[in-house]
């Protein structure tokens, strides 16, 4: 039996409203899921930011992006892209080029040591998400998608 978010986090009383516990339970959830994801990556010396940031320049191909681009993709906003893209780079998995035409236009892209390591932590990370995830039934997954979908659009 499912474990209710009441029992879960040891609240005697009951939520204010089914929005209440919806809400703290996407964020619960959310909570887990990143630990979830940082642990999967620490053994690859990478944070779930950074990981976002490589598949985001993967799907860009050559062309790359800039770091507003970037920040504007990422999954979950982080504070400094600059500053992450800077020990992406020192770590050789991006590169930067300032645009010729237009200095203040700095173009990231992935290289080949970040592809690499993209294909070392995908079997993990998939088998981890088929894992987390069989409880469920594909209907009950498209459901959460959608559900999830409608939340977002409220704002």
């Amino acid at each position: 039996m499912v474990k209710s978010l009441q029992s879960e986090i040891k609240q005697t009383v009951p939520f204010k409203s089914p929005a209440t516990e919806a809400l703290l339970s996407i964020l619960r959830t959310a909570a887990i899921i990143e630990h979830w994801i940082g642990e999967e990556l620490k053994p690859f010396g990478i944070t779930g930011p950074q990981h976002n940031v490589l598949r985001i320049l993967r799907g860009a191909g050559a062309n790359g992006l800039c770091g507003r681009e970037i920040g504007e993709r990422m999954v979950a906003r982080v504070p400094d892209v600059p500053r992450m893209l800077d020990r992406m780079e020192t770590m050789k998995l991006i590169t930067r080029a300032r645009d010729q035409e237009d200095r203040r236009h700095v173009t990231a892209r992935i290289t080949q040591k970040g592809l690499d390591l993209l294909s070392r932590i995908e079997p993990a990370v998939d088998l981890a998400e088929r894992e987390r995830f069989a409880a469920l039934k594909p209907g009950e997954i498209q459901g959460l998608i959608d559900g999830l979908a409608g939340v977002r659009e409220a704002f």
